[in-house]
């Protein structure tokens, strides 16, 4: 019984692991404290693992589930056990459904954070810049929109394109609204580093 039960708590602690990394910049941005949101980038890497690990934990509970149980009495009728809410069969459905949508975290992350509408109007061609940031942490979907909605609200920008992919920021800004020092200044505010910069 012991094990029955531990497993699907397995399977969410395995589920939200995997998708630590990815749910923190949602929450950082959220909550409005930028810093927390590279704390669990180390753990993506892992993430195949923990999937691998929730896979199993589950697989393993719905084993136990459903696995047939020879039980009975002298008389040969079957006798069914009491058992508690989280030893039923709603609880582990729940628990199933509950680590699918956290372990998908990373793919709809997105929805968590504005829609940037930039294109600040410009009166000179001439004052605006380009300023291309490497930016090193960031390793979702979650982590880019976290860096573009920062970017964002700064006044003049004209244009960000953010990818984890290729750990970069594309900025086109008005440099008579904002400054290459404050654009970076708005990438570090989300806990991860710029390392390089070309203009």
């Amino acid at each position: 019984m012991k094990l029955e039960s531990s497993a699907p708590f397995a399977g969410i602690i395995t589920a939200i692991a995997s998708s630590l990394c990815c749910i923190t910049p949602v929450v950082a941005f959220l909550a409005g404290t930028g810093s927390l949101a590279s704390t669990f980038s180390w753990i993506e890497p892992a993430r195949p693992y923990f999937l691998g690990a929730t896979a199993s934990a589950l697989g393993f509970a719905w084993y136990l589930k459903l696995r047939p149980v020879a039980a009975g009495d002298d008389c040969g009728c079957e006798i069914t056990p009491k058992r508690s809410f989280l030893q039923s069969k709603s609880f582990l459905v729940g628990v199933s459904l509950f680590a699918a949508v956290t372990s998908a975290f990373p793919y709809y992350s997105c929805i968590f954070f504005p829609k940037t509408e930039n294109a600040a109007v410009v009166s000179e061609q001439s004052k605006v810049k380009k300023v291309e940031f490497t930016i090193e942490g960031m390793t979702c979907t979650g982590c880019e929109n976290h860096v573009k909605a920062e970017i964002s609200k700064l006044p003049g920008i004209v244009e960000a394109a953010v990818s984890y992919e290729r750990g970069t920021a594309i900025v086109k800004f008005d440099e008579g609204k904002t400054s290459i020092g404050a654009l970076e200044a708005a990438i570090h505010s989300t806990g991860y580093s710029v390392v390089n910069k070309i203009q």
